[in-house]
């Protein structure tokens, strides 16, 4: 039956072009914004999923920073500790050459002075951020670098940090109560019965008399020990002020190696994250490009047919002439 009320052929063609227009705008946003899923309508449960993975690759961006902080105070500090090393080589040299009868030790003793205000240098030099690792109060203390932000499967999240135990690397300072207890500050006891006490910051060998202010004769009457045994135990003093510095600067390169690689793992698990939520939402340009092309030419045929469906009924006039 033919209608001039109710033109059906008009009608399917006309639904057939909105489905086409509404398919080339849902294309003509894919390729505008690169994603296939760009909100929650498009894929609820995809959607949820990149949201969620993309606050916490931008936790793990802030891990990357805090990581990076840490190498950079790690770095710091190992630095300050290898100068200090090789300044306290140089005063272990100095002290050895003391022994040897008909030096000037005075001139030795100026150089071995010049040498202990450089450790204290280097020790108030060694801050980055405000923080030093080589100079500082307390006992005990240890350092926290983030390094790595968790979700599991409940949905619970977490931090876990890198610990750095610095009071094994403090030069200079005190433990909190007025004693000082650095590397270089902490009193040496040496020997049974002759033991003597030895302040390695306070090392003075211009004179054999021993002065409370710089070495101590615990059992035996301040004066009579011989340079030889107060130079001999200054060494002793240094060598163990060494050992213990070299054993810090150890335990340093130890957490800079782990949070290097933690470091570089975390990039990689960002990398990865991302790529994971682009696979869920990211649209394929090129099948984008493909069924653009493909919707424009039914969009042309769906306007021709529905302009074929528009003129039917005109044809119904030719009847009435």
């Amino acid at each position: 039956m033919t209608s001039i009320n109710t033109n059906v052929s008009a009608m399917t063609a006309l639904q057939s072009l909105s489905m086409i227009n509404n398919g080339l705008n849902e294309t003509q946003s894919r390729i505008s914004t690169g994603y296939r899923v760009g909100a929650a309508s498009d894929n609820a449960a995809y959607w949820s999923i990149a949201t969620t993975m993309r606050s916490d690759n931008k936790a793990l961006g802030a891990v990357e920073d805090a990581l990076g902080l840490g190498q950079a105070k790690l770095d710091t500090a190992y630095t300050g500790l290898k100068a200090a090393i090789d300044v306290v080589d140089e005063i272990k040299a100095k002290l050895v050459a003391a022994r040897e009868p008909g030096v000037d030790r005075n001139k030795i003793q100026s150089e071995i002075t010049e040498l202990q205000g450089q450790l204290k240098s280097i020790a108030t030099s060694a801050s980055f951020s405000g923080e030093n690792w080589l100079e500082f109060e307390g006992t005990g203390i240890k350092k926290d670098i983030v390094s790595s932000f968790n979700r599991d499967a409940t949905g619970a999240v977490s931090v876990s940090t890198i610990e750095v135990d610095i009071s094994a690397t403090k030069l200079y300072g005190e433990d909190g109560g007025g004693a000082k207890d650095g590397i270089l500050d902490t009193i040496v006891q040496f020997g049974d019965g002759t033991a003597i006490d030895i302040e390695v910051a306070s090392l003075n060998i211009s004179t054999t008399v021993l002065t409370d202010a710089i070495i101590t004769a615990s059992h035996s009457t301040p004066g009579t020990n011989t340079f030889d045994d107060v130079a001999d135990a200054m060494i002793d003093a240094v060598d163990a002020a060494l050992q213990s510095m070299t054993t810090a600067a150890s335990n340093l390169g130890a957490a800079k190696n782990r949070t290097d690689i933690q470091s570089e793992f975390v990039s990689s698990l960002r990398d990865s994250i991302e790529k994971g939520v682009g696979t869920l939402v990211d649209a394929d340009m090129t099948e984008e490009s493909t069924r653009l092309k493909a919707l424009q030419t039914q969009q042309q045929l769906g306007v021709q047919a529905l302009s074929i469906a528009n003129a039917s009924s005109e044809s119904l006039l030719s009847l009435f002439r």
